[in-house]
């Protein structure tokens, strides 16, 4: 068992990479798009998961897809169209078709008949010391492989479960995962999950306890190692958001804003629609944030780089920013390369 623990997911992050690049207690692993590097076993240990962004990973990472992300679990989605306008690229790795057959969201709101995250809330509401309250996301009669060995899809679910536990007034939470990419794939887990304990812990009137991962295989493409970590690290900047609505209205605000981010999809290019939602503010300052930087994004994929750097400004939590404009300068550079300069 290889435990890393820290404060913050950057801080845990880091320090796996550095193991994955040193070579150390790894194995070599044929994954589905090459070799990897493996490290079997691992329990991730976040002390505090409001410290949730992953700044220091190369290249850097697009908050507004991993906000997008969020948005379409927690709506319980898994329709591929409204996903993949924020991550055009998403289809290589989890297939085409017009829905995500693994959508982490529609498991856990609709996949068993039953709102499980609803449910899980309304089970700690009344019995705190429950060591029941489990959220699957694995289904065994869809999704082990079929009996010739061979995967049944492209987007098997890596995330299996969720523990939730209350003690002494905070909330815990281990997600456990079969398989987890830690350069694509870890950074927006943590960002999903983490920003679902901050909720559940706030609509239960608790404090956030720790966040514990466990990778039963992290790996890393060897493809992709010589670009995996800033060098020297980067300061992350503060994370001031923080969802403390209650369960309906959070509930409203996450269908409030899927259903604005469906109105800019579905007028593609259209910046009249995209400013007017992009200046819509919330209650919540986190969900604000959360619609602004989405739309941010919008902008700049419609070519709109102006209005796309002006809704960017509106964000008012410093990760989020800095996380922008690393994203910004990255795209910055490789439309510089794509055009040979």
């Amino acid at each position: 068992m290889n435990l890393i623990e820290g404060a913050t997911a950057d801080e845990v992050w880091r320090e796996a990479a550095e193991w994955i690049k040193s070579r150390q207690g790894t194995l070599h692993q044929l994954g589905r798009d090459g070799e990897t590097i493996e490290l079997l076993r691992t329990l991730f240990v976040i002390g505090d998961p409001t410290h949730r962004w992953v700044l220091n990973r190369r290249p850097a990472m697009n908050p507004a897809f991993a906000l997008a992300e969020v948005i379409w679990i927690l709506n319980g989605r898994d329709d591929s169209g409204f996903i993949n306008y924020w991550n055009p690229r998403l289809p290589k790795y989890a297939g085409c078709g017009p829905v995500y057959y693994g959508a982490y969201g529609h498991r856990l709101r609709f996949r068993f008949g039953v709102d499980q995250i609803r449910h899980a809330f309304e089970s700690l509401r009344a019995q705190p010391d429950s060591r029941q309250v489990v959220l699957q996301i694995w289904d065994a009669s869809s999704d082990l492989p079929i009996y010739a060995g061979q995967p049944r899809s492209q987007d098997i679910p890596c995330n299996i479960c969720s523990l939730l536990k209350v003690r002494e007034g905070w909330l815990e939470w281990t997600q456990i995962m079969r398989s987890n990419d830690l350069k694509l794939g870890w950074p927006h887990n943590i960002v999903q999950f983490t920003t679902l304990q901050e909720m559940m812990a706030a609509w239960l009137g608790l404090e956030l306890g720790s966040y514990i991962h466990y990778s039963d295989s992290l790996h890393v493409y060897v493809n992709q190692i010589d670009e995996l970590v800033e060098s020297p690290p980067i300061a992350v900047e503060p994370n001031t958001d923080r969802w403390e609505l209650p369960y309906e209205e959070t509930m409203e605000v996450i269908e409030d804003i899927g259903r604005r981010m469906d109105a800019i999809r579905n007028n593609a290019g259209n910046l009249r629609v995209i400013r007017n939602h992009g200046y819509h503010d919330y209650r919540s300052t986190a969900a604000t944030n959360t619609l602004t930087l989405i739309c941010a994004d919008a902008a700049r994929r419609a070519q709109a780089i102006e209005l796309a750097n002006e809704l960017a400004s509106r964000c008012t939590n410093p990760v989020l920013r800095q996380l922008w404009q690393r994203w910004h300068e990255r795209r910055q550079r490789e439309e510089v390369g794509a055009d040979g300069a």
